[in-house]
């Protein structure tokens, strides 16, 4: 039983852990993009916090993959 709970703290850290780094890499290339591409006014607001929340998602799903692969070892 104290398995189970260390396997899945570890998938929940490594999901949190790279939803947060995944976050961080979306805004920086969200704004760059945003701002090379001549996105009007608001709308960047809006392209910055797509392109954060699909990489913190994406780079979150794959690390906590990573995890539940790694733990099952």
């Amino acid at each position: 039983m104290a398995r189970e709970n260390s396997c899945l703290s570890r998938i929940a850290a490594g999901t949190a852990i790279g939803g947060a780094l995944g976050g961080a890499v979306g805004a920086v290339h969200g704004t760059y993009q945003a701002i090379r591409l001549g996105v009007p006014g608001l709308m960047k607001i809006r392209y910055i916090g797509q392109t954060t929340i699909g990489s913190a998602a994406i780079f979150g799903l794959f690390l906590g993959a990573g995890s539940l692969i790694h733990c099952g070892k």
